[in-house]
């Protein structure tokens, strides 16, 4: 682990071969597994848990109390909000964003994704909602609400333009 130009909260807990570049901020209570790589200018804020032989690309921001599972990649820009929990062996492609928070602007909680789910480039996931394991979001979908049948979803607001009998098995 590179402490350059880091700043690292003294009880980060880190897993065996796991790596981390330079200019991230890592705040209290943060947790990854073994054999996980973050790249540069990473936040990951208060009680962030990331699983094992993950890939957290640089300008990843996580706002907290966010759980990732193992083998997931998040690439580069993507934008975690609170409370969001992302399953084992998802793809999360660049620029990704979600929110947690209600027309009022009160808090309430992040999206789920669920097991080997592909999100594509510029997508953006609602507060609250559930995306089911195996689903496939096409680039720059807006998603607004839940994902319930497996399948491939594009546009604003997503719909799905292809049915899977399962989820697509890695």
């Amino acid at each position: 682990m590179s402490i350059k130009f880091n700043v690292i909260a003294p009880d980060f807990v880190w897993g065996k071969n796991s790596r981390i570049g330079e200019f991230c901020h890592i705040y209290p209570k943060v947790k990854i597994g073994d054999d996980v790589i973050i790249k540069s200018y990473v936040e990951l804020r208060d009680g962030t848990v990331i699983g094992n032989n993950c890939y957290i690309d640089s300008g990843v921001k996580m706002s907290g109390n966010c759980k990732i599972g193992n083998n997931v990649t998040i690439r580069y820009d993507s934008i975690i909000a609170r409370g969001v929990e992302i399953g084992d062996g998802s793809f999360i492609a660049p620029q990704f964003m979600t929110e947690n928070l209600d027309a009022n602007r009160k808090e309430i909680g992040g999206a789920k994704v669920g097991k080997n789910v592909f999100i594509g480039t510029n997508v953006t996931l609602a507060s609250g909602i559930t995306i089911c394991d195996g689903a496939i979001i096409g680039t720059k979908a807006n998603v607004r609400k839940d994902i319930t049948v497996v399948g491939v979803y594009i546009g604003s607001p997503a719909k799905l333009v292809i049915q899977q009998k399962s989820p697509i098995k890695k």
